[in-house]
C-alpha cells in the first residue's frame, strides 16, 4: 500500500488559524514570483475579490505555472505582501499572508476601494 504525500506543511500555526474580518474589494493587482532556479521574475495580473488582515481571495486569467508562494502588489498601494496559497480552483485563488497586514494598511486598501468604486462598477 502506497502512502499519499502532501506538498503542504502540516505544522499548526496560530497565524493560519486566526480569523479576521473580510472586506469585499474589486481592485487590480499583480502577483510576482521568482522562477525556478532563480531564472528570473514572473508577474501576472490579478483582481482582488476579498481581503482581510490575514489573507485574500483573487482571480487570475490562468494559474498555469503559478507557484504556491508569491508577492501581491495592489494598484494604488506601495507595499508588497508575501502570500502562501491555501486554495486554488480554476482561476480563483485564496491565500494567507506570510505575516498579517496591519490595520492601517487594510484600511488604506478598503478606503481606496471606496473612493474608486471598483467593486460597484461590476454590478
Amino acid at each position: 500500500m502506497q502512502q499519499e504525500t502532501t506538498m503542504y506543511a502540516t505544522v499548526r500555526s496560530k497565524l493560519y488559524e486566526e480569523r479576521y474580518e473580510r472586506f469585499r474589494v474589486g481592485q487590480a493587482g499583480t502577483l510576482m514570483s521568482v522562477r525556478p532556479g532563480l531564472a528570473g521574475v514572473s508577474t501576472r495580473i490579478c483582481k482582488m475579490l476579498e481581503i482581510s488582515r490575514g489573507g485574500a481571495v483573487f482571480s487570475v486569467n490562468t494559474t498555469i505555472g503559478l507557484p504556491i508562494h508569491y508577492y501581491l502588489s495592489i494598484v494604488g498601494i506601495k507595499k508588497r505582501i508575501g502570500c502562501a496559497e491555501l486554495f486554488r480552483k480554476e482561476n480563483r485563488i485564496q491565500v494567507h499572508f506570510i505575516a498579517p497586514i496591519d490595520e492601517e494598511l487594510l484600511h488604506e486598501i478598503v478606503r481606496h476601494e471606496f473612493f474608486t468604486g471598483e467593486n460597484q462598477k461590476k454590478h
